[in-house]
């Protein structure tokens, strides 16, 4: 009767070219030939989005705030008799962690009736914010980060996507920075016109305000901490907490504004492989920052 025999060295050469197939295809997948950008905001609806207005419970849209129409995410203020400190956000409903958020958006229109001197043409992208569903009915900001978006006057200077600390804390230059804001390098953008503000975010390492392809502004170690932000659960703001992740939102602070182009490259599949990272950055555009990382 004839046995049969396993001939491993007639099988090892298969098993060798196979195993090479496998990393190749692996390390293709590593170095982000399948990144793809993520459109937040269809262009249709608010699908996939939760509202979040001081003084209103989660989910309720007081008077049409947040709208889509002619394809653009609008924030306006028409059902509203006196802005009353209503600051309202708009959140995305899944966290991220490591990330390019890149934000297309345009002041129009006149201020509301009741808001701040320093709210005119101004708004915000949060970023690492505290999940919406823990915020409380009159809590004002979300504990965050925040990408401060500003529009000029047609006049004087005021640089855009500045950096606010509503709840929290960041390291500029080697130092843990308490101010609430601090201006950006960017120059001035009058008028109506539609501008891209970029933020490239690593976890709780670096935080890149990015604008016209450079950085206007870099910070590191971003935390829970500080003041400037009311009627919230304390068992939310457990200071000296590092950021490592968190919710994405977008303002309404009693100016018009118009958004469109909100979208992501989610970069956390790499958070663990600085190599990998860095050529998905290069390959996207985001060189200049490869070597900035601490």
């Amino acid at each position: 009767m004839k046995t049969n025999t396993f001939n491993l060295a007639y099988y090892l050469p298969v098993l060798f070219v196979l195993s090479l197939f496998s990393c190749s295809q692996q390390n293709r997948q590593n170095e982000g030939e399948d990144v793809q950008w993520i459109q937040l905001f269809n262009g249709e609806d608010l699908e996939n989005w939760i509202v979040k207005i001081a003084k209103h419970e989660l989910g309720e849209n007081f008077a049409n705030t947040f709208r889509v129409e002619d394809g653009l995410m609008k924030v306006r203020y028409d059902g509203y008799e006196d802005f009353d400190y209503q600051y309202g956000h708009i959140f995305y409903n899944k966290p991220f962690s490591h990330y390019v958020l890149k934000v297309e958006y345009r002041f129009v229109g006149d201020q509301v009736k009741g808001g701040e001197g320093w709210a005119f043409r101004n708004s915000g992208a949060m970023l690492h914010g505290q999940d919406p569903h823990t915020m409380l009915k009159d809590q004002d900001f979300p504990i965050s980060i925040e990408g401060q978006l500003l529009g000029g006057d047609g006049v004087n200077p005021r640089s855009t996507n500045n950096l606010c600390t509503p709840g929290t804390h960041v390291v500029i230059n080697g130092e843990l920075f308490t101010p609430h804001c601090v201006n950006s390098s960017s120059k001035t953008y009058h008028g109506d016109e539609w501008v891209t503000a970029e933020f490239l975010v690593l976890g709780d390492s670096v935080v890149h305000h990015i604008m016209e392809g450079e950085a206007v502004l870099t910070y590191s170690k971003p935390q829970i901490g500080g003041g400037n932000v009311a009627n919230f659960d304390p068992i939310v703001k457990k200071d000296g907490t590092p950021l490592k992740g968190g919710y994405i939102s977008l303002q309404s602070e009693s100016h018009p504004i118009d958004f469109r182009n909100v979208e992501i490259l989610d970069l956390s599949r790499w958070a663990t492989s600085p190599k990998h990272l860095d050529s998905i950055l290069m390959k996207e555009g985001y060189g200049a920052f490869t070597s900035n990382r601490k």
